[in-house]
């Protein structure tokens, strides 16, 4: 406290200005200028991901573009092509990282954070954040196949019996297929990859391990090769194994470039290298005779533990499942459309992926934990029926509750109260059980923080009542009185309400109802009072904004939160504006961070038209679907011109998440006492012949699975359900058919259509 008189400010002012750079502190005083004035600028978590993530960067411009003629992976021999439409210009670029295709697929053990990755042209990044193994052939003659220079490349995710990313490429007479899992091996998880090739002519099957993963620069300091020549270990601590000997071996540092020159040489070198730079590579070369093939396979033990301070973990000496355990009982999909049937069962594993004690939304730029995505992939997690799982996320909440109350996982975004608070109400809603008696005390403090939290006074920018300036979500715009934030908050409150009831904390359940009703009624008077409302009908993002991209956030009124009516005048005119302003390619177009299309927030929009009924809901399913990358899997924002990843992490779980409930709501959801079935499946899917399921699936009232079967001038429609309490009224919603409203006891009903 003695050193505040201490001129800092203008030291380092005068101290950039003598050295002629700009006073940082005026450019950041400039810049809060853009947004509304808050307590905390920007969570300092993201800052700090910002950092190591451009740090990164810089490493890149110094690494790639003075050694473009290294084998690089597929994102930088696309980007950094003149002649690819993925190519960025670097002249000005403070760092170069991967703004193109920023895709890759997770394969792992349930319950293991540890996830191996692999990228569209199968480089194999066994551990977090590591080195990488790239696989090439090499024929007489000068043939060359290099998956990662290749524009197509077949791949695909297979499901059964454990999760495996298989690719296959072709070119010049030879191919290469690359078979990546991860398996537990005496307890352990461990990466295991199964390379198959053929040269056509003789050649060789090349295994080179690279400094380097789909971010960029991964240091490899020193590669050591067993003189056996069946594994080995890089910067002394990480080994690796194969199956049978290499024929030859190759190292080299980084004076020296990139290994893959040494084996076009033939040059066998020692077996040990150490590069000061961090760039060293090594190249295992097993020979091919004409005519036929060979197969090696790599096993690199995974370790979680650089991950420590990313995600919470099981208790050591857990028990790893397997694959059926994990998936026994929850929700299976049965449509006649394969392609949303493999996303479906995709998603599924995605969600269980990423659940190991925590829930985190993805394998590697986003593993780490945030409760605004954690809302969303417990109800998802609910949504397959897979409740136990969502417990045992649930049970980490209270932990990074702070003693105010605050539930944080980043500073500064006032959401996540509400987010946690409303997540235990879905768990009880859904599932018929009472709160957690050790869940009561944080409901109760974190609700009442939210209470405090609403601003008191007007001031001079007339917010009394809403939540302060905040940054909320990354995707809204700079800090300001987010909707986004407030809806969320009222939500919590209403939540808060309806938990307590019944439990030995049921004296506030009057307080946080009240405070709830009077906070719905601020919030509503000031979107009233918006500019942009008066001008469109419609919710901004915050009460000064215009009418932009970020208005997104404001449909959490809908879906997630139902907080209104379907189909309410404000929202619908909120979801027409976004869809005629910010689509592109079908799907939503996230003008702010993210520069990409969103395959959730497009999802966010279909699940506002479905509420109200509108056949856009599917088209917008469908657009999502489309995006998809081969594996199944949707990075946080693609790329509106190569269709890669342009933002995030490459396998984004809340997009999981929200694919898993919206193919859920088509089938099966709730409104009020009633429950909706098939009411966002399409035309298409009930023509004559078809078979549809979706189940079990937990309701307010108890579990359901619900048939479809379809004959020429019928629709049969039953349901399987174990009903808590006394059986809801079930409402059948089928395209082309009239709507019938039956109780929900029968189990059965038969609908007349129109023959095709």
């Amino acid at each position: 406290m003695r050193y505040r008189w201490f001129p800092w400010k203008w030291i380092v002012g005068r101290l950039a200005r003598r050295h002629g750079f700009l006073d940082p502190l005026t450019i950041l005083a400039q810049m809060q200028r853009f947004a509304k004035p808050s307590e905390v600028g920007e969570p300092v978590e993201l800052l700090r991901a910002g950092m190591v993530f451009h740090a990164r960067g810089l490493l890149n411009t110094r690494a790639i573009q003075h050694n473009l003629d290294w084998v690089w992976p597929y994102w930088v021999e696309r980007q950094f092509d003149p002649l690819d439409p993925s190519f960025i210009p670097r002249s000005f670029s403070f760092s170069h990282i991967n703004l193109t295709h920023r895709n890759w697929t997770a394969v792992g053990v349930p319950d293991c954070p540890a996830m191996p990755l692999v990228d569209p042209r199968g480089l194999v990044t066994p551990a977090y954040n590591s080195w990488s193994c790239d696989a090439w052939v090499l024929g007489e003659g000068g043939a060359r196949l290099l998956p990662c220079r290749m524009v197509e490349v077949g791949q695909q995710l297979v499901l059964e019996p454990e999760l495996k990313v298989v690719t296959r490429s072709e070119a010049e007479g030879c191919w290469l297929e690359a078979e990546t899992s991860a398996v537990v091996e005496d307890g352990a998880p461990v990466c295991v990859t199964r390379y198959r090739a053929s040269a056509g002519t003789a050649g060789a099957l090349v295994l080179s391990f690279r400094p380097y993963n789909p971010e960029g620069v991964s240091f490899i300091y020193s590669i050591e090769l067993n003189q056996d020549g069946r594994g080995g270990r890089i910067n002394r601590e990480e080994e690796f194994s194969l199956d049978q000997a290499a024929d030859a071996c190759h190292v080299s540092d980084y004076g020296d470039g990139d290994v893959f020159r040494a084996v076009e040489r033939g040059e066998e070198q020692s077996r040990h290298v150490a590069c000061e730079v961090g760039m060293a590579t090594a190249a295992t070369v097993f020979r091919i005779p004409p005519g036929e093939s060979r197969e090696v396979v790599l096993r690199v033990p995974v370790s979680s533990k650089p991950e420590k301070d990313l995600v919470d973990p099981l208790p050591a000496g857990h028990v790893y499942p397997g694959w059926r355990e994990s998936l026994e009982g929850t929700a299976s999909l049965e449509v006649p459309d394969s392609r949303f049937q493999f996303l479906f069962d995709a998603a599924v594993r995605t969600l269980i992926l990423h659940s190991p004690g925590d829930v985190f939304p993805g394998p590697y730029t986003y593993k780490r934990f945030w409760f605004r995505d954690a809302a969303f992939m417990v109800n998802g997690l609910l949504a397959l029926g897979m409740v136990d799982r969502a417990e045992r996320a649930l049970n980490r909440f209270a932990s990074r509750q702070t003693a105010a109350g605050y539930f944080l996982s980043q500073e500064g975004e006032w959401d996540s109260n509400g987010e946690a608070i409303w997540s235990y109400r879905e768990f009880c809603r859904l599932t018929g059980a009472p709160p957690r008696r050790e869940w009561l005390k944080p409901i109760v403090s974190g609700a009442r923080w939210i209470e405090r939290k609403r601003m008191k006074s007007r001031g001079k920018d007339g917010h009394e009542g809403l939540l302060p300036a905040g940054f909320s979500a990354e995707h809204l715009g700079p800090n300001d009185y987010y909707y986004w934030d407030n809806f969320w908050g009222i939500a919590g409150l209403e939540a808060a309400a309806e938990l307590l009831a019944g439990t030995e904390q049921e004296r506030h359940v009057t307080e946080f109802r009240d405070a709830a009703n009077r906070y719905r009624q601020t919030v509503e008077e000031s979107i009233a009072g918006t500019r942009a409302h008066g001008e469109t009908g419609a919710i901004p993002a915050a009460p000064s904004r215009r009418m932009d991209a970020g208005a997104v956030g404001s449909l959490a009124v809908d879906y997630p939160l139902r907080l209104w009516q379907p189909g309410d005048s404000r929202v619908l005119a909120t979801a027409e504006h976004l869809y005629k302003n910010c689509f592109v390619g079908g799907g939503f177009f996230q003008d702010m961070i993210h520069s990409g299309i969103n395959a959730y927030l497009t999802l966010h929009l279909a699940q506002v038209f479905l509420r109200a009924g509108d056949p856009r809901s599917f088209e917008l399913v469908d657009a999502v679907a489309r995006l998809a990358s081969p594996t199944g899997q949707w990075p946080e924002a693609i790329h509106p011109r190569t269709g890669g990843g342009c933002m995030g992490d490459g396998q984004h779980a809340w997009a999981a998440a929200d694919w898993a409930v919206m193919v859920r709501n088509m089938f099966v959801r709730e409104e009020g006492d009633l429950i909706v079935l098939l009411s966002g499946v399409p035309a298409d899917w009930v023509s004559e012949g078809r078979r549809l399921r979706f189940g079990p699936t937990p309701v307010p009232w108890g579990v359901i699975t619900v048939h479809a079967e379809t004959g020429r001038d019928y629709v049969s429609v039953s349901w399987e359900a174990d009903w808590r309490v006394s059986a809801p009224e079930v409402e059948v919603r089928l395209p082309g058919v009239e709507p019938r409203r039956v109780p929900g006891e029968g189990g059965a009903v038969t609908l007349e259509r129109e023959p095709a």
